[in-house]
């Protein structure tokens, strides 16, 4: 019976799927709140690889480059434009995390002598940062560093999950009065605001919207009010004296538009046309690409789009900004009118996925190509981005622009995840077979050692982390915490904020962080190797 199960973990798809199910388990179980999620499959697979079991090489190839693959065209279209915005300040955030953290790593590795591959897993395990760990294992090319990031990500996880928690008991701080006190840093600078504006200027009069004359892109007139009525505004609507334009737009042009029009006025009035608000989701695969103008959502539904949030940023209203799914659009019109707009925008058809492997394949290919490529550091030779840094760099772009020529790679949520998924758990079967070889030695010589360096670089990048956010950039604590979060990229953590504050500005900040993170931390593991 036991050559039996001997030869049949031999085989290739039975080990794999065997160490998948018994990791996917382990992974699961939660004590107080709190599980191992996939690195469950890391234990696993360490434990595998002690008792002389080895995962391709290929298998956790393959899994490493679906995996970075995945988060570069999941983090592209927020990555590039939140360096436009106020995105500069999480990711200047980020950036101080894992330099704290990287910095930290290599005085412990220079106090306690720790090999160079077991210091840079370390400092991926302390951020949590899995991308980091695969990064770290193409740079030193020692499995070593699968050991370090298994014996420092669970109190990387444990120790930001209890700093979230302890922290507003300890200083007695009222995370929801925070909230309300505190400017959200989330908006752009020229986030749209509302004003109403009440028509004075006869040259006005019984003119249509179309003949307005005014031609400031960001001003959107959502409703007309005229006595008791409100109306929905459309390009033939007739503008008479006397009416209350409400408007939507950036500061300075609203300021401009109101001395065009007549005076700013502070209107609340009843609505007994039924004219409503709601927010519509991006979802027709059909509509991706597609502008205001095109869609002409005016003159077939009689409904004006207000605003467009991405990702949680408010952008600037024009009608030229092409949509992507998931966009959330605020409509004004009837209730009969959004519930037609609502269908329209929904998907037309059941779709599975809608993955290309043409897309993926192009996508990899390049990104391979581009890791290879030798990139001179004056003083200190060359460096390459290899299997990791090359195809992320490469997703990240494909990601922002959104297609390859007529192919579109902007997957549905649940399809990215998929592939997410499936490459981190093959990646890590892969990566912890290979460490376990030499588990044993490794935490007979150095765990206790291994355990206090990993608990030093994670509480040093966490108290930094939240020292910047507070002191040097001003956020409120729901802010700084939703950020250290996704600066180090621990979504347990945030799920723990989650509990303590029924809001979604900490996810919002998580994830304005969060793809920043990703990226300096796969960065760091080898640029880290420079001072060893």
């Amino acid at each position: 019976m036991e050559d039996l199960l001997h030869d049949l973990l031999n085989e290739q798809l039975i080990l794999v799927f065997v160490i998948l199910f018994l990791g996917s388990l382990l992974g699961q179980l939660k004590i107080k709140g709190i599980c191992l999620g996939s690195a469950g499959v890391l234990v696993i697979a360490m434990l595998f690889g002690h008792f002389g079991y080895q995962v391709s090489t290929a298998v956790q190839n393959l899994g490493l480059s679906l995996f970075i693959v995945a988060v570069g065209l999941q983090a592209g279209p927020r990555f590039f434009r939140m360096m436009r915005s106020n995105g500069i300040v999480f990711c200047l955030i980020s950036l101080f995390i894992v330099i704290s953290a990287a910095v930290t790593s290599v005085v412990v590795a220079k106090i306690f002598d720790l090999p160079t591959a077991l210091a840079i897993g370390l400092l991926t395990g302390a951020l949590t940062n899995t991308s980091g760990l695969a990064a770290a294992l193409q740079a030193t090319n020692d499995p070593m560093a699968s050991v370090g990031y298994g014996i420092a990500y669970p109190f990387g996880v444990l120790a930001i999950i209890l700093f979230v928690q302890l922290l507003p008991r300890i200083g007695k701080i009222n995370l929801a009065k925070d909230l309300e006190e505190t400017n959200s840093p989330i908006k752009t600078e020229h986030s749209p605001e509302v004003m109403t504006f009440k028509v004075t200027n006869p040259k006005l009069h019984k003119k249509t919207l179309r003949e307005l004359g005014f031609s400031r892109n960001s001003v959107v007139i959502s409703r007309i009010i005229r006595g008791v009525h409100t109306m929905i505004a459309l390009h033939d609507t007739t503008i008479l004296l006397g009416d209350y334009l409400v408007s939507v737009g950036e500061a300075d042009e609203l300021k401009a538009f109101g001395e065009y029009v007549g005076e700013p006025v502070n209107a609340t009035m009843d609505n007994p046309d039924n004219i409503q608000l709601r927010k519509i989701t991006v979802e027709d695969e059909d509509l991706v690409g597609k502008n205001m103008k095109e869609l002409r959502l005016r003159r077939d539904y009689g409904a004006t789009v207000t605003r467009i949030e991405r990702d949680g940023i408010e952008l600037n209203q024009n009608p030229n900004t092409p949509l992507l799914r998931g966009d959330v659009l605020t409509m004004v019109s009837s209730e009969n009118r959004l519930d037609e707009i609502e269908k329209f925008f929904s998907r037309k058809k059941l779709s599975v996925t809608n993955i290309h492997i043409l897309s993926i394949s192009v996508t990899l290919l390049v990104g391979i190509l581009v890791g290879m490529l030798p990139i001179p550091i004056p003083g200190l030779g060359t460096m390459q981005l290899g299997l990791a840094g090359g195809p992320l760099i490469v997703a990240l772009i494909i990601g922002h622009f959104g297609k390859l020529g007529p192919i579109h790679v902007r997957y549905y949520g649940p399809a990215i995840h998929v592939i997410s998924e499936l490459g981190l758990v093959l990646f890590l079967a892969g990566a912890g077979t290979t460490a376990g070889q030499g588990l044993i030695d490794v935490i007979q010589k150095q765990g206790v050692v291994l355990v206090v360096s990993g608990t030093i670089i994670t509480t040093v990048s966490i108290l930094c982390g939240y020292f910047v956010a507070r002191k040097l950039f001003k956020l409120g604590v729901v802010y700084s915490l939703g950020t250290l979060c996704g600066g180090r990229t621990c979504t347990p953590g945030l799920g723990a904020l989650n509990l303590q504050i029924d809001s979604e500005e900490p996810a919002i900040a998580y994830a304005a962080a969060y793809p920043f993170s990703l990226i300096f931390g796969t960065v760091a593991a080898q640029f880290v190797l420079v001072f060893f």
